[in-house]
């Protein structure tokens, strides 16, 4: 379980985040929403050890990540930014396989090939492995680097508006595998989404952010109500249901 308790990040004279307590409990997804500046990506940031916030704590499954080394929190927690650094004429592959670096710090086994290799497949990425990642497009650039942390085999895997590179068959077929793949595969996702849709097509949790606190957090079905979003986003929401599954409308 990651805990954040009593949680604050000041910048300057600025509140970025504000008491934020929460509860993740291990498995499936958690979604984060909010408005643009509510601090769905700095709180990532703070839970995953990179920034650290003035006061409150986190912990993640008892793991404190500002008193731990950089190794440790790195097989405890994978951190995919909004943008990533690309690094020129490296390929899929190679790319893929820095994911398995805190594990075996230079020194690759066939255990780490063959967790790059299923990597890989697990996001479509085999017809691709040998071309160099700036001959990609946006988007197959983005799975590539999901597939680098999903290599790292961590219990935790945050992930930062990996949507936005993506069309909607990609973004459909990436959080469906985040779906299948969270289950029963000792992986818990944790992801900042601006597309309420997804959230609500496939997560199983929603963590709402407004500025700078936790105003909400529940199952998805409970969170993505009109009068929660509303006051969430400050416009009106209808939710309709399609084929089984919510849709959520700004009005």
């Amino acid at each position: 379980m990651i805990t954040v308790s009593k949680l604050t990040l000041r910048v300057g004279s600025a509140e970025i985040l504000r008491s934020i307590d929460l509860s993740l409990p291990e498995g499936g997804i958690t979604a984060l929403i909010g408005p643009n500046g509510a601090g769905k990506s700095t709180l990532l940031h703070c839970i995953a050890g990179l920034l650290q916030p003035t006061s409150g704590k986190v912990r993640i499954d008892r793991l404190d990540p500002f008193a731990s080394s950089g190794p440790e929190r790195a097989r405890a927690i994978a951190l995919l930014q909004q943008s990533p650094t690309v690094i020129s004429r490296l390929t899929v592959r190679e790319l893929v396989a820095f994911g398995r670096w805190p594990h075996h710090r230079g020194r690759a086994s066939q255990h780490d090939a063959e967790i790059v290799e299923t990597a890989l497949s697990a996001f479509g990425l085999h017809d691709l492995a040998a071309r160099q990642i700036e001959t990609l497009s946006g988007g197959q650039r983005q799975r590539a680097f999901i597939a680098m942390t999903w290599a790292q085999d961590t219990p935790w895997l945050l992930l930062d508006e990996p949507l936005n590179a993506l069309d909607p068959r990609h973004a459909r077929d990436l959080m469906a595998r985040l779906h299948e793949l969270s289950r029963g595969a000792g992986r818990s996702v944790v992801i900042v989404l601006h597309d309420i849709n997804a959230a609500a097509g496939w997560a199983d949790r929603v963590v709402a952010l407004k500025d700078g606190r936790v105003v909400a957090q529940d199952e998805s079905r409970k969170i993505l109500t009109p009068v929660t979003l509303g006051a969430v986003f400050d416009t009106p929401f209808e939710v309709l249901h399609h084929a089984g599954r919510p849709v959520v409308v700004a009005r």
